[in-house]
């Protein structure tokens, strides 16, 4: 197994007041800016910065994850404060335009942030994304059942215990083969949270304020002719008609590959999803140079 370079963790303070922690693999191509799904952290895209060691790979811990700012507000968790954020990143990288890889509902995100500025998108990688489109409204009665049900959801805890929290972490997809990467991942979500108990960095307030704004915005809501690459696993989220139209109807140049695996392809099966993530990178920025 190849060794992955360490990467460096800064912080941004933001004008907000909070905070916004990231990952900088240190090169010196073009700006990549990787963005975690619900409840994950930037540090899941390790093995995938490491394949792109050409470009400049940052990912941060978005607010109410990992080491950034976590607010008790749910309202702080809106999609034009995550936006924000991300816009102050990247002016404090020195960039005005990234390239943007997402993953479920960092995918979603991606595809807003892409919506409301794309002057400032680069290109579009969307790695499974989760619940493009707006939810009719009827479903906000049952929709919170959903979301306080869901397996990967439950390592939110609190555990009686570390070996606990690894016991029920094995049980889920993204971590089921539990090879050292998975379990490096995992043990960096996740925190003592006192009187012996352990849980994950993520925040209650944060899954609550999410949802309640991925029931209410659409990801895609026009046309973007941005260049743009759907990748979508054979188990994973998106498997109908009707989720992947709102990709082929708003995104004018896209490219769809399907891939085996589940959700968390990147961790489970990596190479093939890296695989496909380069190669579309690679052609965004040969295309770049010789415009």
């Amino acid at each position: 197994m190849i060794a992955l370079h360490s990467p460096q963790r800064h912080r941004l303070d933001l004008p907000s007041g909070l905070h916004l922690s990231y990952l900088d693999w240190g090169g010196t191509g073009d700006r990549v800016i990787l963005l975690h799904g619900l409840a994950d952290h930037g540090g899941v895209w390790a093995s995938v910065a490491q394949r792109l060691a050409a470009y400049g790979c940052i990912a941060p811990d978005l607010r109410g994850h990992g080491e950034s700012s976590k607010p008790e507000d749910p309202a702080a968790y809106g999609f034009g404060a995550m936006v924000a954020d991300l816009q102050a990143l990247i002016a404090a990288l020195g960039e005005t335009s990234v390239h943007v890889v997402g993953h479920s509902w960092g995918a979603k995100l991606a595809c807003v942030w892409a919506t409301q500025c794309p002057e400032q998108v680069k290109s579009l990688t969307l790695v499974d994304p989760f619940l493009i489109q707006k939810l009719p409204g009827w479903m906000e009665l049952t929709f919170p059942i959903l979301y306080r049900t869901l397996p990967f959801l439950q390592l939110l805890g609190p555990f009686p215990s570390e070996e606990a929290a690894i016991a029920k972490a094995k049980t889920l997809k993204q971590y089921r083969e539990w090879t050292p990467f998975q379990a490096s991942i995992f043990r960096a979500g996740m925190e003592e949270k006192g009187e012996g108990q352990w849980g994950s960095k993520f925040t209650v307030a944060a899954r609550n304020g999410i949802f309640q704004e991925v029931m209410k915005v659409a990801g895609l809501t026009r046309s973007l002719p941005i260049p743009s690459l759907l990748i979508q696993p054979t188990a994973g989220v998106n498997r109908t008609a009707w989720q992947l139209a709102p990709y082929h109807r708003h995104l004018s140049h896209l490219e769809h590959r399907v891939i085996p695996g589940h959700h968390w392809a990147f961790l489970s099966e990596p190479e093939r999803c890296e695989t496909e993530i380069c190669t579309f990178l690679d052609q965004q920025c040969h295309r770049g140079t010789n415009a």
